[in-house]
């Protein structure tokens, strides 16, 4: 039985109660103590500015040139936290209750709470930090909707929120560089997590500008390396987004949990040709004052500024009408995608709905939307010579965050004590769908108010713990393995890119395993993943040489995509409910509702690697609910 170690008592005081139990590590013996942190977005940032703030010694790597490259630069819309500004009704139990039934209650109680509980200090911080927060015209922290809520939670940075928080991140991590309690490894990947006695005690990394391959040693690990979204290829992600370091992890007894709840983003730019290698998103926001529909005439090729309104189908507001186009992420893209695949959708390859902003301009006028969105109306006609405040915006549903992610408990420590998952990299707060703005909020709230305390409450046992040998046999054997899995890979000598395998993976796995998914796809999508995995082993071609390689790196990616892959649909396949971003064919209602199935499925899937070949170890985290009672998921 997985233990989550969540504290007892009444849920407003879990948090509080563990903070005033956790043991702590006095500060001469912080500076005795190392903690390698992989990643450097908002939560590896936040965590490893926090730690070398607090005296640890914290050796921190990314794969970018540089930290401010790390993908969460790439989040638009804005955070949410419950500071109740708009004196609107919202409150701490509000925005736990709205997240937890979000994620169609497939979400620990305690995780969920705490993430609501700690959201007012954020802002705070980043307001300290300088993060210029959009701002009423007397002065005071604007805020905005998101889908899933009735209440305006969402502080922004126009559309560029993330990439604000990323950098009052990044000044804090590169004080501590300068201070000497921080050493940063730009351009090192992670290939191999190295376990001494069933813990943690390092990682093996490449130089990626050199070739080498290195070791590091510490007394705990913490993985903070995002979502591996960009599995299905076309996604929303960076080019460079990868599973690899949760994916080694995992081979080495970190449970992965609900790999395949992965999010489909209702507003992206809609794909438009084969060429691509990624899609732009479009800030949930929009979803604010723009509003979705398709004509009610299929196969429509006027123009839409030429379909007269009573021609046109405001879906979203005609089948949910209290949240309308703020309807949650995986209800508005299923919904665009039934409107498409009925033959509605709009766009030269009729794979997209409008996003229209018409109205919005009429009542607000033209200045005030331009204030609100106007770096993405520009990026918008940048990427498509279309000017949206004329003319409807074209979006499409796309591949964007993994809810899944390994296992953690109530300190993000996963099953190998010692290795802490921090952000995208766990599963611990959205359930089976996240709503738009929690991402950078969990990013954060782990980074600086979560996992201070609770990687302490593991380090206070390893004071009496020497420096971590980097000449250890675990390290050799670490070392070897992976040395032998680059020159295989390298020696191959096929005929096809890795660009092809990971776009064939990516198109078995939207098909069969994206918005919709049934037990024969599921089934189908395995075979075609263990048959194409053993092509990828026989038929792979990586040019170049060994030392200084990109394809080398993507090849390695692919090779744990096409594992993690499988894993997905397995998950995928043993969970027969609908729920969330997870839409069974087979169980829906008469409407073409997602029909959860409480009585069977209230539980967390934790898979464990069995080895090559092997079907996959499953455990069972139950979800007991004491403070919620799991409802019928409504937006009507």
């Amino acid at each position: 039985m997985l233990d989550a170690k969540i504290p007892d008592g009444p849920l407003e005081h879990k948090w509080r109660h563990y903070k005033e139990h956790a043991k702590l590590v006095n500060p001469a013996n912080r500076k005795k103590l190392e903690v390698i942190v992989v990643g450097t977005g908002l939560a590896g940032s936040a965590i490893a500015a926090s730690l070398g703030e607090m005296g640890y010694r914290v050796k921190s790597f990314c794969f970018q040139d540089t930290p401010r490259r790390a993908h969460s630069v790439a989040a638009q819309g804005g955070v949410n936290a419950c500071k109740n500004y708009k004196n609107d009704g919202d409150n701490v139990f509000r925005m736990f209750y709205d997240t937890i039934k979000g994620g169609d209650f497939r979400a620990r109680e305690a995780n969920v709470y705490r993430l609501a509980e700690c959201s007012a200090s954020l802002i705070d911080q980043a307001v300290a930090q300088g993060v210029p927060f959009g701002r009423e015209y007397g002065g005071y922290l604007n805020n905005r909707s998101f889908g899933g809520v009735q209440v305006s939670r969402t502080f922004y940075a126009r559309g560029q929120t993330g990439q604000q928080l990323l950098l009052g991140a990044y000044q804090a991590l590169m004080r501590q560089v300068h201070q000497g309690t921080v050493k940063m490894y730009a351009r090192h990947e992670m290939l191999e997590l190295v376990t001494i006695d069933g813990k943690a005690k390092g990682v093996i990394v490449r130089n990626l500008d050199t070739g080498e391959i290195e070791r590091h040693g510490a007394h705990a690990v913490i993985l903070a390396t995002g979502g591996f979204g960009k599995i299905y290829y076309l996604s929303t992600l960076a080019m460079g987004c990868n599973g690899s370091a949760i994916w080694r992890a995992h081979k080495k007894g970190a449970l992965i949990a609900n790999p395949s709840w992965t999010q489909i983003h209702p507003t992206s730019l809609p794909q438009s040709g084969e060429y691509q290698s990624k899609l732009t998103l479009m800030s949930e926001s929009l979803r604010n004052d723009g509003r979705i529909w398709v004509p009610k005439k299929q196969e429509e090729n006027r123009l839409p500024n030429q379909v007269p309104e009573e021609e046109r189908d405001y879906y979203l507001e005609r089948r949910y009408p209290a949240f309308g186009n703020l309807s949650p992420r995986d209800i508005a893209s299923r919904a665009a995608k039934e409107r498409i695949d009925a033959g509605y959708g709009v766009g030269p390859l009729k794979n997209a709905v409008y996003l229209d902003f018409s109205k919005a301009i009429k009542d607000q006028g033209i200045d005030k939307i331009r204030e609100k969105y106007g770096n993405l109306f520009r990026m918008y006609e940048k990427i498509t010579g279309v000017d949206a405040y004329k003319e409807p915006m074209k979006i499409s549903p796309a591949a964007h965050f993994s809810m899944g992610g390994l296992w953690v408990d109530y300190e993000l420590m996963t099953t190998i004590p010692g290795l802490f998952a921090l952000g995208e990299a766990n599963f611990a707060d959205h359930g089976a769908n996240r709503l738009g703005a929690n991402s950078l909020l969990q990013a954060c709230v782990d980074g600086y108010f979560i996992a201070p305390y609770t990687l302490a409450n593991y380090l206070a046992d390893e004071i009496k713990t020497p420096a971590t040998d980097v000449h250890h046999p675990a390290f050799d054997a670490a070392v070897k393995q992976v040395e032998e899995q680059l020159h295989l890979l390298k020696s191959i000598g096929g005929k096809l890119s890795t660009d092809y395998f990971h776009k064939t993976l990516g198109k078995i796995l939207y098909d069969k395993c994206g918005l919709s998914r049934s037990a024969e796809g599921l089934e189908a999508a395995i075979g075609e993943i263990r048959e194409l995995r053993q092509q990828f082993y026989a038929d792979l071609f990586v040019p170049g040489g060994y030392a200084i390689n990109s394809e080398l790196e993507k090849a390695g990616r692919v090779a744990d995509y096409l594992e993690l892959g499988e894993l997905m649909c397995y998950d995928a396949l043993t969970r027969e409910e609908s729920c969330g971003a997870h839409f069974r064919l087979e169980y829906q209602t008469p409407e073409g509702e997602a029909m959860r199935n409480d009585a069977d499925f209230a539980f967390i899937s934790a898979w464990g690697w069995a080895g090559e070949n092997q079907p996959p170890v499953w455990n069972k985290e139950p979800l007991i609910f004491e403070f919620v009672t799991p409802t019928v998921r409504s937006y009507k």
